[in-house]
């Protein structure tokens, strides 16, 4: 039997190894391919959320009776006032009320006829998030109000309001629509990435430390066939069903775009044919990379369970590093596509903005991806050939 021919045996018996546990294997698929669909939905009905409290157009106060110029205000801005129930503090600390609650004082009417300046107060917790989130709205609707009463009483004394505007300020915002979306979808190249390393974690250790445990990795070597060709067909198994859950990890973000709740989000997020090739261009190398890695990983472990504890290391890692993004205020550095798994996460990110990469940032990150295989893969077989192997 010539080499390779050895090689495809050892392939195709690793494919019947990891099809044959197809509870494992069910849920690995199942959760590639409902990832995209469950994120997408998630996401939605996050930003759905707030564009529904954003159309109610409420604003929850208490003591509405002591302000009917500020009421006559919010009714001609068409905000429907709700009184504020007795334990709105409480239940604000346990976010059970979803709007801040603006606190109007004894006096608030008499203290504007009198041309003084009664102070307000909103009440919210920076805990409780969709409260914290409406209180930027309370606060420009307030500041209407401050405008209308200035421009008012500066009408009255025949003065000119434009004298308190020095300079017009006129805001411009370069962000693409993408570029926007990616502050709500920019989690997405995490769970691919995670879809990829849990797709490669248990074939790579079954096809190791699990034949160890079982005692059928011994039998294997005794073939007259060379080492690197048994080490090849191991790590090639792994690697094309880590590829198989990156391609249906991609592309299943194609039909949950129609799963979309928000229409915001739904225009704003464009994942084409287009943007999962590019995808996979950068994800292909890395899964074939984390085989193995996590291949040289459980080689020098004795049973599955113990390879389980050691490859907690690179599952770390892989989902770490692309934090770093998030901490990092300065943007994208150089080294990031030197990292393996950030480089990734962050290719992907800027196919997510609708940005394209040079030939340069690709093939850098591939030949990182390369070397790692390269290692992972020649230190099977030296371990392989070791005698103490068992």
């Amino acid at each position: 039997m010539t080499p390779w021919r050895a090689t495809a045996v050892v392939f195709r018996k690793e494919w019947t190894d990891a099809f044959r546990d197809r509870r494992t294997l069910l849920v690995v698929l199942l959760s590639s391919v409902l990832m995209g669909p469950l994120v997408l939905i998630a996401v939605s009905a996050f930003v759905a959320g707030f564009e529904a409290r954003g159309e109610k157009r409420e604003v929850v106060v208490q003591d509405m009776e002591y302000a009917p110029t500020l009421k006559n205000y919010f009714e001609r801005q068409t905000y429907q006032i709700k009184v504020a129930p007795l334990d709105f503090e409480a239940r604000l600390r346990a976010s059970t009320l979803a709007d801040p609650v603006l606190v109007i004082p004894a006096g608030f009417e008499a203290a504007l006829l009198r041309g003084e300046t009664p102070a307000l107060q909103i009440i919210s917790d920076s805990a409780n998030k969709q409260a914290e989130s409406g209180t930027g709205r309370l606060n420009r609707l307030l500041e209407g109000f401050n405008r209308e009463r200035a421009t008012l009483n500066l009408a009255l004394r025949g003065v000119s309001p434009e004298l308190l505007q020095a300079v017009q300020v006129n805001e411009s915002d370069l962000a693409s629509t993408q570029t926007r979306a990616t502050q709500v979808t920019g989690m997405l190249p995490f769970f691919v990435l995670m879809a990829v390393l849990y797709g490669a974690l248990n074939a790579a250790l079954d096809t190791t430390a699990g034949e160890r445990e079982r005692g059928s990795l011994e039998p294997l070597l005794m073939n007259p066939a060379p080492h690197w060709a048994l080490v090849l067909g191991k790590w090639g198994a792994v690697a094309s069903l880590s590829m198989l859950i990156a391609v249906l990890s991609c592309f299943s973000f194609l039909p949950a775009q129609w799963l979309l709740r928000s229409d915001t989000l739904q225009a704003l997020f464009q994942f084409g044919l287009r943007e999962a090739l590019m995808f996979l261009v950068v994800l292909l190398p890395l899964a074939a990379a984390l085989s193995a890695v996590l291949m040289a990983v459980a080689i020098r472990c004795k049973s599955f369970k113990e390879a389980q504890a050691n490859s907690t290391v690179v599952i770390l890692g892989v989902s770490l590093l692309p934090l770093v993004t998030v901490f990092n205020l300065s943007g994208e550095a150089a080294w990031h596509l030197w990292v393996p798994a950030l480089a990734q996460n962050t290719l992907m990110t800027r196919v997510l903005k609708g940005e394209d990469f040079s030939a340069a940032q690709v093939l850098i990150p591939l030949f990182v991806c390369a070397v790692l295989t390269a290692a992972g893969v020649w230190f099977v077989g030296r371990r392989l050939r070791s005698a103490a192997v068992r």
